[in-house]
């Protein structure tokens, strides 16, 4: 059983009145292991990235970005999950980084590669922050590149979460993760 808290959907429909809502505690290892690596390697490049426990209840999305090869970035996107988030108005994040920009994403169909929504955070070095991604400045891409004919992100159907790091940030990185919720404001 995963510690995901969406066991079922009727847990989720009890809990659409509560301000936040638990999506991934990584505390847990089988939050951890519910989540899995795609990299630039699926094109060509070379880059290398996952997630992994990191102690002290964190997870470690953590790896090396290279431009070799047309690459350029690495990735983690959960198992498919069945989420209705139209009761809330974004995503929390709970995390420590290394000065980087990230991505998270959000799916909303179940094939492999179609449509992203995707919003950009950025983090301080070494701190740990609380940080608010409301759903209206998630934009929708294809491979990297943003779809202005892509219907709107459909939030009573999200499919599974992802993060990312691109934009030519070659290098080592490293973005420690507590857990991830979806939120109301005045939360």
């Amino acid at each position: 059983m995963t510690t995901l808290l969406l066991a079922s959907l009727t847990t989720i429909e009890a809990d659409h009145l509560a301000s936040e809502l638990r999506l991934f505690d990584f505390a847990s290892s089988d939050s951890v292991e519910s989540w899995y690596a795609i990299n630039d390697v699926v094109m060509g490049g070379v880059s290398s990235g996952g997630l992994s426990r990191s102690g002290d209840g964190a997870a470690a999305f953590a790896g090396r970005v290279s431009l070799e090869n047309n690459g350029g970035f690495a990735s983690i996107r959960s198992t498919p999950v069945r989420l209705d988030l139209s009761r809330f108005e974004g995503i929390r994040l709970r995390v420590r980084g290394d000065g980087h920009s990230f991505m998270i994403n959000l799916k909303t169909d179940r094939s492999f590669d179609g449509l992203l929504y995707r919003a950009v955070f950025d983090t301080r070095a070494g701190e740990w922050e609380t940080i608010d991604i409301p759903f209206s400045t998630f934009e929708p891409t294809y491979r990297g590149r943003v779809v202005a004919d892509a219907p709107d992100l459909n939030l009573s159907n999200v499919n599974s979460l992802g993060l990312m790091i691109s934009d030519k940030q070659a290098g080592p990185f490293m973005l420690e993760l507590r857990w991830i919720d979806a939120f109301h404001r005045g939360s």
